[in-house]
């Protein structure tokens, strides 16, 4: 019964919950994501038309190797730097210095 309860009560508070709402995006004349209303932004929902895009994403240089290589260092390392954090269970360690402010 208590379950039942508690799923119904869970069931409307999220049919009930107000939808986010996004403000609307905009795009420039190469097809980039702008800011609506600002100076180049093309109207609510203009997109670029497809062979327009196709020729903006060719002329974008390709990523390069290098690029992607260090991108895969900087990964290796900031994952590496997190394995070796300590363990943390919620308590904290008692310290000698704990111990010296307490009396």
């Amino acid at each position: 019964m208590r379950s039942l309860v508690l799923a119904i009560i869970t069931a409307a508070t999220l049919l009930t919950a107000p939808a986010a709402v996004a403000a609307p995006t905009c795009q420039d004349r190469s097809g980039d994501t702008i800011r609506c209303g600002t100076e180049g932004a093309m109207p609510v929902g203009w997109t670029l038309p497809m062979p327009q895009r196709q020729q903006v994403l060719a002329a974008r240089p390709p990523v390069s190797p290098a690029n992607l290589f260090g991108l895969g260092l900087f990964l290796i390392g900031f994952f590496a730097l997190l394995a070796l954090l300590p363990d943390f269970d919620g308590k904290w360690d008692r310290q000698e210095q704990d111990e010296e402010e307490r009396q």
